[in-house]
């Protein structure tokens, strides 16, 4: 620690510390009276015993009986004086040893301490910051934002309201200021009037209050926010935000788009353009038993197999991979590719399920899911504890515990093509998915997560598919400042853009060793006249103004920017 002058002064003028300083004083005056009234009653004591000692003498020998040294080269003769001693001992005992130690760390070290880490947290950024992205709010939600952005190399800090929020998430690696929502001065030292964009991901109320602030400073800056209940749209727009999300409706409306219907093998999960990413499960193929080399698929139909999930674990093929029935192919093509191999790839599935799809928890994520299915004309039935049925006008409730079986046979689990688990809490989410699978090991479960390290415990746990609602913000926000930048197959897994620059210009697919060294797929390549060319040619030479659109999870995406596109780093403002 630097214990310079100005430091020094700095710490003594809070009012804490100088509260903290009146009862170290107090303390302190206490042990000297102390010390002086054993070394009074020294005296008396030895001259009862006919010894004279010097005033000193006196202080040494209270001094060391108080601190336990006890050297011995003065003691009392009577019983009186052997008492004395004792006492202040004892009293030697309890005021040094043990409330002198907790005085000092209490009123001086702990504070001390607490000040050294308050300068470690930032106010302000610097005059020169500019094009960064100020989020609002600590979640983890903010965090994971957070960490994407500065994955996609933006710049970005974290808005605290408290010294340790800030502190935990500096930890973390993650920059973070302390402030005020509610003050306009604050936005001013965080240069938002020069931001690129303002986030707000804390409750409607404290949102709306942010926005109101922020536009004091200015208009020009786009904010978003998220709005957890519908009424609150309107008002946060009044407010000033440019953009308000019901994340939560968005993440159940996600969710559905998962669901397996129909007798054909194939289910898309994301379109970019002419490029389209689809899944098949091989079980329902007429690939089971054959090797990836076998199958000929780019041959025959120019279908590029990316990837495969095995027990939700995503896997990269290779030539002599066996397709075997429990696994998930991930494809690319164009949509006429995709359509082609889902006519003849697909087995015929009389046995498919006809029952209505089940949906377990009827909250806002659950609501948004069953809606959704309605609207798409699927049969629905929603399970929760309450009746919500005043929510969600035309869809049948069954109310009771999910983790009921008999509950369960009355709401079709018998004959459910999917299932999709809805609930804010990942061990009840992880359970429901266990007890789910044990009864319907063919069913498609789709799950919702909250906390990414629970990805692959649900996945473990049997889940087909499993989307989290900070993946979902972090998508969104990222393709509202870049549209089309990234778009999110499945939690952890990612189709995004990167310009082919001088590092591959010249290269050929082959050559450049993407897939190896990355781990991820180039799916198409969109020259500079605007052609896209799915799932391109190994032997095509990179210009350096392509843009490559791969597919990968977020730790190849991450390799793959530190191999290919390293000047593309961020620097963290202050």
């Amino acid at each position: 620690m630097n214990f310079s002058t100005d430091k020094f002064n700095r710490f003594f003028k809070g009012r804490e510390t100088r509260r903290n300083v009146t009862y170290v004083t107090r303390f302190a005056a206490a042990l000297l009276v102390l010390v002086l009234v054993f070394s009074v009653l020294f005296h008396a004591i030895m001259l009862l015993e006919d010894r004279e000692f010097s005033w000193i003498t006196g202080v040494y020998w209270t001094l060391t009986v108080m601190s336990t040294l006890g050297f011995g080269d003065i003691t009392f003769h009577s019983d009186l004086g052997l008492a004395f001693s004792i006492l202040v001992l004892l009293t030697g005992i309890v005021g040094l040893l043990i409330v002198l130690p907790s005085v000092f760390l209490q009123f001086i070290y702990n504070p001390w301490l607490e000040a050294q880490k308050k300068r470690e947290v930032q106010h302000s950024l610097p005059a020169s910051t500019r094009g960064h992205v100020v989020i609002v709010g600590v979640s983890p939600i903010s965090k994971n934002l957070a960490q994407v952005l500065t994955r996609y190399g933006v710049v970005n800090v974290l808005l605290c309201g408290s010294t340790q929020d800030a502190l935990a998430l500096m930890d973390q690696g993650l920059h973070a200021v302390v402030g005020d929502y509610d003050d306009v001065e604050v936005y001013r030292s965080l240069r938002t009037d020069q931001a690129r964009m303002v986030v707000a991901l804390d409750t409607d109320v404290r949102n709306t209050n942010v926005a109101f602030t922020l536009r004091e400073l200015t208009t020009s800056v786009p904010m978003i926010s998220r709005a957890e209940k519908e009424e609150s749209i309107d008002i946060l727009k009044l407010a000033g935000c440019t953009w308000v999300f019901q994340f939560r409706k968005l993440l159940g409306q996600s969710l559905t788009r998962r669901v397996a219907t129909g007798r054909l093998c194939v289910s898309q999960l994301a379109a970019v353009g002419p490029l389209v990413i689809a899944e098949a499960q091989v079980k329902h193929t007429t690939l089971g038993g054959k090797t990836l080399r076998e199958s000929n698929l780019r041959a025959s139909m120019g279908i590029n197999v990316v990837g495969l999930w095995n027990h939700g674990v995503f896997e990269q093929p290779g030539p002599d991979t066996l397709l075997e029935d429990q696994k998930v192919l991930v494809i690319a093509g164009s949509r006429g590719q995709v359509e082609a191999f889902s006519q003849q790839c697909s087995r015929e599935r009389d046995d498919a399920p006809a029952g209505p799809v089940l949906v377990l928890g009827g909250g806002r994520v659950g609501a948004a899911a069953a809606l959704a299915l309605r609207d798409r004309g699927l049969d629905v039935v929603v399970v929760d504890k309450q009746n919500v049925a005043p929510q969600m006008p035309g869809i049948r409730v069954q109310v009771g515990d999910a983790a009921d079986p008999a509950t369960l046979e009355r709401a079709g689990i018998k004959n459910a093509p999917s299932i999709i688990i809805t609930t804010h809490d990942d061990d009840i989410n992880i359970y429901l998915t266990i007890y789910c699978r044990r009864l319907r090991p063919d069913v498609q479960i789709i799950s919702r997560t909250n906390l990414d390290r629970n990805v692959k415990v649900l996945h473990a746990a049997g889940a087909t598919l499993v989307l989290s609602l900070a993946s979902l913000v972090s998508n969104r926000i990222i393709n509202l400042m870049e549209p089309g930048r990234v778009f999110m197959i499945n939690e952890g897994l990612n189709i995004f853009r990167a310009t082919a620059g001088s590092e591959l210009a010249g290269k050929t697919l082959i050559d450049s060793g993407i897939r190896k060294n990355s781990r991820c797929n180039v799916v198409a390549i969109k020259k500079e006249d605007g052609e896209m060319l799915i799932n391109p040619d190994p032997r095509r030479e990179f210009q350096e103004s392509d843009e490559l659109f791969l597919i990968g999870d977020s730790d190849s995406e991450s390799l793959y920017y530190e191999l290919y596109w390293p000047d593309r780093g961020t620097e963290q403002p202050g």
